[in-house]
């Protein structure tokens, strides 16, 4: 079986896994019940956890996903036709 190259490297794809997760976090906190009042009007949308919290844990997970994917490979490439050894 061939080894295959990715894009991104192990560290890349941890960042990026948090930052999804934190998108997630930041989704189940907007949400909540549905309404139970007759006139169909829930004042808990208001609430602090809505409207401030979420989206911010939603943009940090954002802004986390693409420093993840910014982020700089550690690992060595090699450039086509470049060789590390000097020429004498």
């Amino acid at each position: 079986m061939s080894q295959k190259s990715f894009a991104l490297g192990k560290t890349n794809l941890i960042i990026c896994a948090v930052a999804v997760l934190l998108i997630v976090v930041g989704f189940v906190l907007m949400a909540g019940p549905g309404t139970t009042f007759e006139g169909g009007f829930e004042p808990d949308i208001f609430s602090t956890r809505r409207i401030k919290v979420a989206p911010v844990v939603c943009l940090a997970g954002f802004v986390l996903m693409v420093a993840g994917i910014l982020y700089p490979s550690k690992e060595k490439t090699e450039e086509p036709g470049k060789s590390e050894k000097p020429e004498k």
